[in-house]
């Protein structure tokens, strides 16, 4: 129910929708270009608009070995649902090779 408040939100405000909308909207795993296509702009400019509010993804870190000694693998993941960092990133730059769906149990039990 709340994706389709989320969607009615956008399509009544159109261009003047709010940070909290946005970030809702991402944190519910709306893309840059369905958000697009919901107010009739395009993906960059909602790229952009997003840069320019700060809204940027977190960089996360699944713990492979079940909290039994510190994990020191580079399983890592973007989100918006978190509030910081598990890694520090000397430089301030982050480059993700592949992305998709990352299926932790069935990787696991394979």
């Amino acid at each position: 129910m709340f994706v389709l408040t989320i969607v009615f939100a956008f399509f009544s405000a159109k261009q003047a929708f709010s940070k909290e909308l946005l970030i809702d909207a991402k944190k519910l795993g709306f893309s840059d270009r369905q958000i697009a296509r919901l107010v009739d702009s395009t993906e960059l400019a909602i790229r952009d608009l997003r840069k320019q509010l700060g809204i940027r993804p977190y960089v996360k870190q699944i713990d492979t070995v079940a909290a039994e000694y510190p994990a020191y693998t580079n399983y890592l993941y973007l989100t918006y649902n978190a509030g910081s960092h598990d890694l520090v990133f000397p430089g301030g730059a982050v480059m993700v090779l592949g992305s998709g769906v990352y299926r932790y149990l069935a990787t696991y039990y394979n």
